[in-house]
Order: structure tokens, then C-alpha cells, then sequence
């Protein structure tokens, strides 16, 4: 496994200027999710309040992805295509936002409730979101490897009785949106890198209601969880500092 370039004080400062962009349009996107939008909107949304902010959306024209962001519904897992979809009453959306500033990118995501939904997607979201903290809380513990941060994922899951998505991990980013480092989700067999003051990755466990596997459709981005059961996903990028993990994409 490549190791990640460590990131100089100057480059984390340009980090967080990316990443408080990133947090701040997918808040803003948020707020645009209720029943009859549609996905498009959001993409619209998105990529006009990066452009006014000076700022890249990274997805666009990524290995040819046609749309500013990604936003993901009910079992589509990842990489979903905004588009003419209406959003409806009892679904959930994920939104991944990713932007590029003064040549840094910013990425993170989040899944949200449209209108009232079933305790039973509400529990995933909740148990997604906690997952991506137990993440974080890893990487805080004298001498952590990488390979922490997947079997607390995976040990929470456990315990709800989902699981976690194997085909798609966080990496190091910075200049580039994926950089080398892979930050897997699940246990690994062997004891990964020792954890690094510098590093700056992404921690984005996708966790699902059913199994584990995934499939992808015809336009060669969409994702969906192989047993049509929901999915749910939280991202942050973090950065290891001399005062443990900085949450970079925090609001």
C-alpha cells in the first residue's frame, strides 16, 4: 500500500479553506431536500454556489462523470447521477459534495430523510453517521494504524446488523482528489500503516441494510446495493495534527 505525502502547515491551511467550502455547500444543498425536487436541482444548486465562491466542483468531468456532485437515493449506494429523479416522500438522499479551491479539494458527504421516513431508514442514517465518528475516534488513539479505523466500522455495524461496503474506500486527498492511501471500511487480516501527523484523508464509510455487495449500472458511475436494500453514507476529510484528527469538513 502507498504511503500518503504528509501535508506541510501551509498546505493544511489551504485544506481547511477547501473543506469549509465543501461543508458549507452541502449544508446549503441540504436545505433544498424535501419532496418533488429533483436531483438535477441539486446539482444546479451545487456547482452555481461553487463557481460563485471561486471555487471547482471536483466531480464534474472526473473520468468523464457528467454532474457537479453526487447525490444517491434509497439502495443506490455511490455515485449517483443527478438528473430528472423527483425525490419523494420516505426516501433518503445522500449528497457527496466535493470542491477544489486555491488548487486543494474538499470532500464530504452526507444522507439525509426526505420528508417523514420508516424508524427502520432513520436507524440506518443514525447508525451511518455514528460509524463515520467511531471512524474518527480511532485515528485519535496513541499509535492507531489505518487499519483501526475499518474494524471500529465494521464493529459498529456489526452490532446493528448491517454491513459495510467493500468495493469503495476513503483516500488521501489534496491537490489531487484521490490521492494514495486507501482508508478501508472493514477489518483487514494484517495491522495497516502507523497513523501520521500530516496525513489528510477521507473517512466515508457507505453502510448498508442488507449485504455487502454492490453492482453497477450501464452508465458505468451508478451504484447500487445487489439486493435493493437502502444504503446510507456520511464523509468527512480529516487531518492529523500534533492535537490528534481535525475534522476539516466540520460546519
Amino acid at each position: 500500500m502507498a504511503k500518503l505525502r504528509l501535508k506541510s502547515k501551509r498546505e493544511l491551511e489551504l485544506m481547511r479553506n477547501s473543506c469549509r467550502l465543501a461543508a458549507e455547500i452541502l449544508e446549503r444543498s441540504a436545505e433544498l431536500v424535501k419532496p418533488g425536487i429533483t436531483t438535477d436541482e441539486i446539482n444546479t444548486f451545487v456547482h452555481d454556489y461553487t463557481v460563485r465562491n471561486g471555487a471547482y466542483p471536483s466531480p464534474l468531468n472526473y473520468h468523464g462523470y457528467p454532474k457537479s456532485v453526487c447525490t444517491s437515493v434509497n439502495d443506490c449506494v455511490t455515485h449517483g447521477i443527478p438528473g430528472p429523479f423527483i425525490i419523494k416522500e420516505g426516501d433518503i438522499i445522500n449528497i457527496d459534495v466535493t470542491c477544489q479551491l486555491e488548487g486543494y479539494h474538499g470532500d464530504c458527504s452526507a444522507t439525509y430523510p426526505v420528508g417523514i421516513i420508516a424508524p427502520s431508514a432513520q436507524n440506518l442514517i443514525d447508525v451511518a453517521r455514528q460509524c463515520l465518528a467511531v471512524g474518527i475516534a480511532a485515528c485519535a488513539v496513541p499509535k492507531a494504524r489505518l487499519s483501526d479505523i475499518g474494524l471500529a466500522i465494521e464493529d459498529l455495524a456489526d452490532e446493528h446488523g448491517y454491513s459495510v461496503v467493500r468495493d469503495y474506500c476513503g483516500h488521501g486527498i489534496g491537490r489531487q482528489f484521490h490521492e494514495d492511501l486507501l482508508v478501508l471500511h472493514y477489518r483487514q487480516n494484517r495491522p495497516g500503516p502507523l497513523l501520521e501527523e500530516g496525513m489528510i484523508f477521507t473517512i466515508e464509510p457507505m453502510i448498508n441494510e442488507g449485504g455487502w455487495k454492490v453492482k453497477t449500472l450501464n452508465d458505468g458511475w451508478t451504484v447500487l446495493t445487489a439486493d435493493g436494500k437502502l444504503s446510507a453514507q456520511f464523509e468527512h476529510t480529516i487531518a492529523l495534527t500534533s492535537n490528534g484528527p481535525e475534522i476539516l469538513t466540520k460546519t
